[in-house]
This record gives structure tokens, C-alpha cells and sequence, in this order.
């Protein structure tokens, strides 16, 4: 799905917590999707445009990132990026849905989850981040450079650039030469202002493992339906911790490898991924048939 389609399913919600932007794509039984830190809704159009016939596929941008704003001050850790999800999920009457998260998206879902185990009818968790791998090491210069404020003015003129833009993508992508530019300047588009690109930085350096470590026994009991599908080319998340996640979640029921894929391959290989989540979600199929 090209940018210009995407965009035609756009639509906003008022929350307690304020607006949120997402798509609303298809029809029959709910799947919501939630992306991670710089990417948006938009990661997962490939996936929406494989399921959209089947599914109502509903994918939100969270604060900060594609079309949602954020305002100064609002709290960004992990906790507060739940309780988004939440709101969000209140505001459109999803009580019962199939919840696929990628990156901090996948961390995210993790809380969610464990806080509405009766809300999510099937998890999965593409490459994220688990256990004390918030942020996980690989992503530490870039943590650096938010916490010491430089981040700010180098990313926020990627949606002007993107050739640079495609450089500082290539570690999530196997072919970043591949992406054209709409691709780049929707994913560095909600950063191009500087306080905008500010309230980033705060995003990221508010990022806390001790969030993931307090729910892992909650974790240790969920028995959620959970696929667990991993880039074993991801220079962020190696593919330990898809089985750190597989010995944990007693509700794990697969762990799929996606050979040499990387942290956005949801978007760079839908292809691959969209069969399992297909069967996945299929093999918990809920009674619901209309959106």
C-alpha cells in the first residue's frame, strides 16, 4: 500500500489523554497494531494490505509520531504509553481484538496485555523489546544523543533529506536503497520541527527497563494465545530473546525465525510474516464478523 492509499484511511480520535491519530482499514473480526519508537502506523501498511479483506485492521500512531502530536510535558514512559493504548482502545470500543506490536510497540503490548489479558484475543510480538532491553544496547548512541540533546537537530532535518534519511534507517532495513522517499519522509515527517523533535528526545531517554522488569510476573502467568516472530538479522534484538519471551509467556505457542530479516521487516517482508499471523490468529478465530 503506497502512501497516498494509507493516508485515505487517516482518521483521529479524542481521547482523555488527548487526540490520536490511526488507521481504520477493512472489515471482520479486529486487529490492532501498535508500532515502535520513529516509525508510525505506516510500518505495518504492507501487513494491513495483505489482511484488510479479512480483517479489521486498526493501527494508531503514538504520540509524537506520525500524525499524533504530543504535548510538552505529557509523561512518555513505557506505563504512560500503555495507558495511551488503553484510552485509545476505550474511544473505539475494542474490547476484543488481535493485539501485533513490533520494537518499543512490543513492549508496550507486553503491559497492555498483562494489565487486559480479557481485551486481547491473540499477541504478537515481532522484534521488541523485553526483559532488561529497554532500550536495548544497540540503540545506545542514539540514547546518548537524546539525553545530551544533539538528537533533536540532526533528525529532524531527515524529512528534507532522505538520502540521510535512508542512512539512518539502515540498520532496521536489509535494502534501505529500496525505500522511496514518501516511505522516509512519513516515518522523520512528525520530527521535522524542532520541539517536536525535542519532545523525541524525551520519548526516548524516558524509556526505563525497571517498566518491563515490574510486570515480568504477570508475564510468567499470561496465557494469551502468543506468536512470537522474529528478524534473526536485527542488530537491536537478537534472536535470544525471542526465546527469553517463548520460556517466560506460558502462552507462547510458536517461535517463528524470519531468516536474516531486520527490526522494520513487517514493512521490507510482510509477505513472510503476514502467513503466520494468518494462522495465528485464524487457529483463535472470534465470533465477531462485522467492524
Amino acid at each position: 500500500m503506497e502512501l497516498e492509499q494509507f493516508n485515505a484511511y487517516r482518521t483521529t480520535v479524542a481521547t482523555p489523554v488527548g487526540e490520536i491519530a490511526y488507521v481504520d482499514v477493512g472489515g471482520g473480526p479486529t486487529a490492532l497494531f501498535v508500532h515502535g519508537i520513529v516509525a508510525s502506523s505506516y510500518l505495518w501498511r504492507n501487513v494491513i494490505d495483505a489482511l484488510r479483506d479479512e480483517r479489521r485492521c486498526v493501527a494508531l500512531d503514538l504520540p509524537g509520531h506520525g500524525r499524533t502530536p504530543v504535548s510538552p510535558g505529557r509523561d512518555l514512559t513505557l506505563a504512560a504509553h500503555a495507558e495511551v493504548l488503553e484510552s485509545f482502545c476505550e474511544a473505539l470500543g475494542l474490547d476484543s481484538f488481535d493485539l501485533v506490536a513490533s520494537d518499543t510497540g512490543g513492549a508496550i503490548a507486553q503491559v497492555f496485555t498483562v494489565r487486559h489479558q480479557e481485551r486481547v484475543r491473540t499477541l504478537t510480538l515481532t522484534n521488541c523489546d523485553c526483559h532488561d532491553q529497554l532500550p536495548p544496547p544497540a540503540f545506545k548512541q542514539t540514547v546518548d544523543a537524546a539525553k545530551a540533546g544533539t538528537l533533536a537537530e540532526a533528525i529532524r532535518q531527515l524529512h528534507d533529506n532522505p538520502d540521510v534519511g535512508r542512512i539512518a534507517l539502515g540498520q532496521g532495513y536489509e535494502r534501505p536503497d529500496d525505500l522511496d522517499d514518501d516511505t522516509i519522509r512519513e516515518f522523520f515527517g512528525a520530527f521535522k520541527d524542532l520541539g517536536a523533535a525535542r519532545e523525541l528526545e524525551r520519548a526516548i531517554t524516558s524509556l526505563d527497563s525497571a517498566d518491563l522488569l515490574a510486570i515480568e510476573p504477570q508475564l510468567s502467568e499470561l496465557r494469551v494465545p502468543t506468536l512470537i516472530a522474529w528478524g534473526t538479522g536485527d542488530v537491536f534484538f537478537d534472536l535470544r530473546w525471542a526465546h527469553w519471551l517463548k520460556d517466560t509467556i506460558p502462552g507462547v505457542e510458536r517461535v517463528v525465525e524470519i531468516p536474516d530479516a531486520k527490526l522494520f521487516y513487517p514493512d521490507e517482508r510482510a509477505e513472510e510474516l503476514v502467513p503466520h499471523l494468518r494462522a495465528h490468529m485464524d487457529a483463535h478465530a472470534a465470533t465477531e464478523t462485522v467492524s
